[in-house]
């Protein structure tokens, strides 16, 4: 089932370029909703805190070790979902970001969803380092063929970094080779690997570079640069599948690979992590302020977003380790929808500087209230999924040390400050002239009116061409702000996928004791303890 869960996207990437550029879009979402089918499918066949399911094995370099081996426990699986709903909205809420290339554009979309799930599902370490390094070829594609002016260099940056982190995770890979050959038959099997007996010195050079290659994906504070220019120069949809779908590989691959097979050298890092993180959260959401380019400051949230989730992985607690999972999942649904819906003004306003929009709140009242979900949720806000994630990380924190969790608080307050700012910056006060307009617009330049109604005839231009989202923009996203407001009440369904794997993970492999998170439904019968 897995297997064709992935060749599903891959055919079709593959088919696209023979088709007829009309109907590549159409075949594309039909890809990709056929895709998400049979990740629905995986989840019926799911059996909740069963451990690692649906594998499938196959000998692939038996000199080596190496194993076609895939299979999905409650982090693969959860990565898994996010990846196959997410490509179908961006397919339609993007309807026509690949005009100038269709065929190209939307065969790479697929393609990197492919590898994607290949990532997510490769339990052979040979095998998630050869896809986990394949993903860069779309990637890369889908930067430096669309977008911005300047694109082709921020495409050549992205790369550069990737290159960089996957040639040190290689050195740890074959080094794994090695010690698993000395203590028998070589194998990159993951349940061998965490079966090996690797002595601390090893142990901590082999995770130096696999946390070396994850914190570059993620990103974190300081291998992070790219981030901001790939957002701010690609097109929205391309940045959602990079910063919700592939950043994530870099998280996951802390969780899967970094504390499963070397959880003594990652508590030896645990500080130095830690510190990382919280200079991620902090640094990430004060530059963030500071961006008039709505892609780059949506893009730089990020950093601070994956500074907490990095944060809830190395406190070591099941609580944290699970709230990072849902912060995963919840990010990527609430990061998604805030950059479409940012392409769906960039789009109107054929501009993405903040400070030449504004006012557009009467025009585009559906656009406006979209904009605020999304803003709402990335900062946290109480009743949208975001806030369950970043309460169980923030609960690990200060168990972990009371100053940990005072400074983790602060990118809360400046989530707030980077948000509301933008949403007011963009949908209130005066209106500003869409880029390329003037006289075509009814302006009299002959006749210059004194500035009050100069602004006043401003705002009532900027808001006459502007219209408000459509149908298909508005049921592209739809599905992203229902997940918002559902697992914002109720992150149960979640929690139930994701606490089997965070307490095996932290009390059977790290050696932690500590109780998961579980949220109790209103109405249920309390204890004399208040349980």
């Amino acid at each position: 089932m897995l297997t064709i869960l992935i060749l599903v996207p891959l055919l079709a990437a593959l088919l696209i370029p023979f088709l007829p550029a009309a109907i590549s879009r159409s075949v594309a979402l039909g890809a990709s909703a056929g895709t998400l089918g049979l990740a629905i499918a995986v989840l019926t066949q799911y059996d909740v805190g069963g451990g690692m399911q649906l594998e499938e094995k196959t000998t692939w370099i038996e000199a080596f070790g190496v194993h076609y081996a895939l299979g999905v426990d409650g982090l693969g699986l959860l990565m898994v979902l996010l990846t196959a709903v997410i490509t179908p909205v961006v397919i339609l809420a993007g309807w026509h970001e690949g005009d100038e290339a269709p065929r190209s554009y939307y065969a790479w979309i697929l393609a990197l969803e492919a590898l994607s799930l290949a990532v997510f599902c490769a339990t052979d370490v040979f095998l998630f380092y050869v896809v986990f390094e394949a993903t860069l070829i779309p990637a890369y594609f889908l930067v430096g063929g669309f977008g911005k002016d300047g694109r082709a260099a921020a495409a050549m940056k992205f790369l550069m970094f990737q290159l960089a982190g996957g040639l040190v995770l290689l050195a740890s890979v074959i080094g794994l080779y090695v010690v698993s050959a000395q203590q028998g038959e070589p194998s990159y099997l993951l349940s061998d690997l965490e079966q090996l007996d690797i002595s601390t010195e090893a142990g901590r050079w082999l995770f130096a570079g696999f946390f070396i290659a994850f914190a570059i994906k993620a990103p974190l504070f300081p291998v992070h640069t790219w981030l901001a220019d790939t957002t701010e120069k690609a097109t929205p949809g391309v940045s959602v599948m990079l910063v919700c779908v592939l950043d994530k590989i870099g998280t996951f691959g802390m969780l899967r690979f970094c504390l499963g097979i070397f959880p003594e050298a990652s508590q030896w890092a645990t500080p130095l992590v830690i510190a990382l993180a919280l200079v991620s959260i902090v640094y990430g959401a004060l530059v963030a302020i500071a961006q008039d380019d709505v892609l780059r400051l949506i893009g730089l949230t990020s950093l601070s977003h994956f500074g907490f989730i990095t944060l809830g992985i190395f406190v070591f607690s099941t609580q944290g380790a699970s709230g990072s999972i849902l912060y995963m999942v919840n990010h990527g649904i609430g990061t998604a929808a805030l950059f479409l819906v940012a392409g769906y003004l960039v789009s109107r306003r054929g501009t993405t500087l903040i400070s030449e929009m504004g006012g557009l709140e009467k025009a585009t009242p559906v656009l406006a209230g979209l904009t605020l979900v999304a803003g709402l949720a990335t900062l946290g806000l109480p009743g949208l999924s975001p806030f369950i994630s970043e309460f169980l990380v923030l609960l690990a924190a200060f168990d972990y040390a009371w100053w940990v969790g005072a400074i983790a608080v602060t990118g809360i307050v400046l989530a707030a400050i980077y948000v509301l700012w933008m949403y007011q910056r963009i949908f209130t006060g005066p209106g500003h002239e869409p880029v390329g307009s003037g006289a075509g617009h009814g302006h009299d330049h002959d006749d210059v009116p004194a500035d009050g109604d100069l602004l006043t005839k401003k705002a009532a231009s900027a808001t006459e061409v502007v219209p408000d989202a459509d149908r298909r923009e508005i049921l592209a996203v739809a599905p992203l702000m229902v997940a918002l407001v559902v697992f914002g009440f109720f992150p149960q369904p979640l929690l139930d996928i994701s606490n089997p794997y965070a307490e095996d993970l932290l009390q059977q492999k790290v050696g932690v004791q500590d109780d998961p998170p579980e949220v109790t439904p209103a109405g249920a019968p309390v204890n004399e303890e208040g349980n």
